[in-house]
Formats: structure tokens, C-alpha cells, sequence
């Protein structure tokens, strides 16, 4: 969005791509301008697996889904092409959580669900159930009583109550 005087008036950058840079809280949710925020992941880092599910799992205990989402993301982009869809799946219940918290229902449990799918697929495929030690079949059954339980409640969850272990 251009302003009348022709300059853009979006938050960039260095490179010039648009960028939200008012601070976010915890669970991501943007704050006013100039509001004390929780700081956020950096973005691009590229993490050996066994680090990336370190950090995503100090974020979740530590009540901070949405910057664990970003953590799973980074290795979702950076990785190799056939873990995409295990990275994917669990940045996608990561998020879902993220939305739960936030009181978002619907998305919630949708995106808890797409994630368990996605780890689903992936173990189909690759005839894994413990990459890097991730226990897929435990977060796969966290992922679908949390989405029947938020779908029931309506109420917010408690993101770090509700954390998932991902290596147990």
C-alpha cells in the first residue's frame, strides 16, 4: 500500500519485504506500537533436527506455541525436501495450539487436525514413527483429544498446561 505521497508506508525490512514490526505478545497476537513485547524468533535459521525440536520444545513448555511454530517453519523451509511434510505437521500443531489459546475454536482444532494428519502422512511414507526421537503417534493422539476438546469447550487452553511432549 502506497501512501498519497508515494511512499510505502508498510513496515520492510533491510531487503525491502514487508514485514510486521510491532511487538507481538506471547501467543504471537500483535501489541500497540511502542508496547513491551515478548521477543521474537528470528527468521531463516537454519538448525540441525535434533536443536530445532530442543527449541520448539523449550517455546511449548515455556507457554510461546507461536514462536515454536516459527522454529518448526525454519526447518519446514530449509530442510530436505522429503521432511517437509514432518516439519509442516508439527509446525501446523504448534499453531493449532497457538489458536486454541487464543480462543479460536474452529481454527484450533483444524489446524491440530491437518497436523496430525500431516505426521500421519509422513510416517506412512517414510515408515518412521520416532524421527530425531519425535514421538509421533503420542503427538498425533494430543493433537486429536485437544481438537475434540476445544471443539466441546469453546474456552481458550492454557498453552504451556497444554504444551505437548515431543519426545517422550
Amino acid at each position: 500500500m502506497t501512501s498519497a505521497g508515494g511512499s510505502d508506508a508498510r513496515d520492510r525490512d533491510e531487503e525491502g519485504r514487508a514485514r510486521n514490526a510491532r511487538p507481538r505478545d506471547g501467543l504471537g497476537r500483535p501489541l500497540p506500537y511502542g508496547a513491551e513485547g515478548v521477543p521474537r524468533q528470528p527468521e531463516g535459521i537454519v538448525r540441525r533436527p535434533e536443536e530445532t525440536v530442543a527449541q520448539a520444545q523449550e517455546l511449548l513448555d515455556a507457554g510461546k506455541p507461536f514462536h515454536a511454530h516459527e522454529v518448526f517453519e525454519d526447518a519446514w523451509k530449509s530442510g530436505p525436501q522429503e521432511e517437509r511434510v514432518l516439519w509442516r505437521g508439527l509446525a501446523q500443531l504448534a499453531v493449532g495450539l497457538t489458536h486454541a489459546a487464543r480462543g479460536n475454536a474452529v481454527g484450533g482444532a483444524r489446524l491440530l487436525r491437518r497436523g496430525a494428519g500431516a505426521l500421519g502422512q509422513w510416517e506412512t511414507a517414510q515408515g518412521e514413527d520416532r524421527p530425531y526421537g519425535i514421538d509421533l503417534a503420542g503427538l498425533t493422539r494430543w493433537a486429536r483429544e485437544l481438537a475434540a476438546r476445544v471443539e466441546s469447550g469453546g474456552r481458550p487452553v492454557d498453552a504451556p498446561a497444554e504444551a505437548p511432549r515431543l519426545r517422550s
